[in-house]
């Protein structure tokens, strides 16, 4: 398994596991240039979302189906991309508090969510899903502005990928992330 005593350091350094199969492989990622969702002012929510938030048809909650949300995650068209060995050590994390869920339903039905993982004033995101038009994006909304309320000064997508682009998400070299996360892990943020 891989542990926290692993895990941990691997983020405060910039590195992040992946499962490379699904024959349970492991490869260790630190992207170059890195993904992150801006805090401030320029974190974007496109005018339909901003629409769909007046009448948002949605319940969130934290932390209550944290497993759950990642099992979601990790299925695609093409099959699952996660390996029940991340998702026993990522469960291990939000155990510990390390790690946290933000779940999106629809009525009873559990249609939307994200995961990652938090140190200091740090938030490393790890997957979204939805099963409902636009519950990831709402997810991600209420994550942001819980991130800002709580004081959090870094919010890692670890890649750019259009839907994240819409938000505002932005890419900088290695190098500047590094900088910018040994900054926010001096900070002590809750998230709950």
């Amino acid at each position: 398994m891989l542990t926290p005593e692993l895990l941990l350091p691997a983020y405060r350094r910039g590195y992040f596991p992946m499962a490379l199969d699904p024959g349970e492989r492991i490869g260790w990622f630190s992207p170059d240039p890195r993904a992150i969702i801006p805090l401030d002012d320029q974190f974007h929510i496109p005018h339909g979302l901003r629409r769909r938030l007046k009448n948002n048809p949605f319940t969130i909650t934290t932390n209550q189906r944290f497993e759950a949300v990642m099992r979601a995650c990790a299925i695609r068209d093409e099959g699952t991309w996660m390996s029940e060995e991340i998702i026993a050590s990522y469960t291990n994390l939000h155990q510990l508090g390390h790690a946290h869920s933000v779940e999106v339903y629809q009525g009873d039905e559990l249609v939307g969510g994200l995961y990652g993982v938090h140190i200091g004033a740090a938030f490393f995101g790890e997957s979204m899903f939805h099963r409902a038009t636009d519950a990831s994006k709402v997810a991600l909304v209420w994550l942001v502005e819980r991130l800002r309320e709580r004081g959090f000064v870094l919010l890692d997508t670890q890649w750019l990928t259009p839907h994240l682009a819409t938000f505002g998400t932005y890419e900088i070299p290695r190098t500047d992330y590094l900088r910018r996360l040994r900054s926010a892990l001096r900070g002590d943020s809750r998230f709950d």
